[in-house]
């Protein structure tokens, strides 16, 4: 294994509950009210849709405002990766990493282990580059067991609400989180913060309104299934606990790019047949992929 390399579950796609828009000569994050499900391919019109996006979907016009999902671990923070980063907004290389207590940091002398006070208190982290970042793997489907879909967030909510729920459902189900069926739900709120307008953040419940025994027998099979065809969930977790301990900073450098699209602003010339309008729909990935076929070679 290369050491320096974070070894993270292979990502089949992205789920966000915004977009990008352009004002001003500006790329602008915007939240939504639904999720949208993209493949890891972009063009310049953004992300293409993964095929699940349309298919989850009751209708063609309905907002997708849940999807169902297992998760691959059954550890919590195997699934949900939550800490504070300071990111260059130019490159979306982070800089420094902490959890409130101590931080990874780079400088003039390397890589270095500091005390870190949360961005309130750290004065490197004025002006809003250091925000709280979490990352979710989830599986969508049954084609890929391994495969995952990632949700990045810097929203308090999500990351509070996320981790309270996968700590309290590996609890309650006796260290079977990898096997219950649940569902990411769109949750909206108004705070002080927001003037009363909602704000949407990302929670975890069971699946379809599932209630609770319902779900615990469901596992119980699954993981007498799994445990009857050799799956080793241990291991699994243990694998996935030494991945991520291998380096210091978990996300590529595609994976940043996305980050500093997404959570921050920036200029970036807008093209003159999209001047004035607002950005086309990224197009999905089937017809994308249609599109290209049908060309003569």
């Amino acid at each position: 294994m290369l050491k320096g390399l974070v070894i993270t579950p292979p990502v089949l796609g992205r789920i966000s509950i915004g977009k990008i828009v352009e004002k001003n000569g500006k790329r602008l994050p915007e939240k939504d009210d639904q999720f949208t499900i993209t493949s890891q391919v972009q063009s310049k019109e953004g992300w293409l849709l993964h095929p699940l996006n349309d298919e989850l979907r009751e209708t063609p016009n309905t907002k997708l405002r849940s999807i169902p999902i297992r998760v691959l671990f059954n550890e919590p923070e195997l699934n949900f990766r939550a800490d504070y980063t300071l990111f260059d907004r130019q490159s979306g290389r982070p800089l420094c990493v902490g959890n409130g207590e101590t931080c990874k940091r780079i400088t003039q002398d390397g890589m270095q282990a500091l005390p870190c006070p949360s961005p309130d208190a750290c004065t490197l982290a004025k002006g809003g580059a250091c925000k709280p970042y979490g990352r979710l793997n989830v599986i969508i489907g049954d084609e890929d067991s391994l495969g995952s879909f990632v949700f990045r967030t810097t929203g308090f909510n999500s990351i509070r609400t996320l981790a309270a729920r996968l700590q309290y459902f590996q609890a309650l189900s006796g260290n079977r989180l990898a096997c219950l069926p649940l569902e990411l739900r769109l949750r909206g709120k108004s705070t002080r913060q927001s003037h009363g307008a909602p704000i949407f953040y990302v929670d975890l419940t069971l699946r379809n309104a599932m209630d609770m025994s319902e779900a615990l027998q469901k596992a119980s099979e699954l993981q007498s299934h799994r445990q009857t065809s050799g799956f080793d969930q241990t291991a699994l977790d243990e694998a996935a606990r030494r991945g991520f301990s291998n380096g210091t900073f978990e996300d590529s450098e595609e994976a940043r790019h996305g980050v500093i699209e997404e959570f921050f602003s920036h200029s970036e010339p807008i093209n003159s047949a999209g001047r004035g309008e607002s950005s086309p729909p990224p197009q999905s990935l089937a017809r994308k992929l249609d599109a290209l076929a049908a060309q003569p070679h």
